[in-house]
């Protein structure tokens, strides 16, 4: 089963998680000094503890409704992380030393996008599995 389209979409979401945040800065600061995912503690964590839920998920193809709700935490920590952000862009702007945003805020709604898609494709499955179960 690990040939379904769920696993592209699931590791398509732990390289977004896990990959991407070294490449694409997610702010610059006022002195045009961009900030990485790595320069944050609790961001680095987060997206890789997403990046792993994705992996995890990927291994766990025998056991349909894990990955799901593997995949539906994954989706939830994704929208803490954007939360996070959010917060940290709306703060008033005398507090803040963002002057610049960049591309890598926008990695968590790209990874909720494929984690959905994952999640709607194990759906699927299961129901053709019930399906088929039912015929017997």
């Amino acid at each position: 089963m690990i040939q379904r389209i769920q696993t592209i979409y699931l590791l398509i979401s732990a390289i977004f998680s896990g990959g991407l945040i070294f490449i694409f800065h997610l702010w610059t600061t006022e002195n045009d000094a961009p900030v990485f995912a790595k320069d944050n503690m609790t961001y680095f964590l987060m997206f890789l503890g997403s990046a792993l839920l994705s992996l995890i998920s990927i291994f766990k193809y025998k056991k349909r409704q894990t990955q799901f709700v593997l995949g539906r935490l994954n989706i939830i920590l994704n929208f803490i992380l954007l939360g996070l952000f959010v917060y940290q862009l709306l703060i008033s702007p005398g507090e803040s030393q963002i002057s610049e945003k960049g591309v890598g805020i926008f990695i968590p709604i790209f990874s909720i996008v494929f984690l959905v898609l994952a999640n709607k494709a194990i759906k699927k499955d299961e129901d053709l599995v019930k399906s088929v179960d039912r015929l017997r």
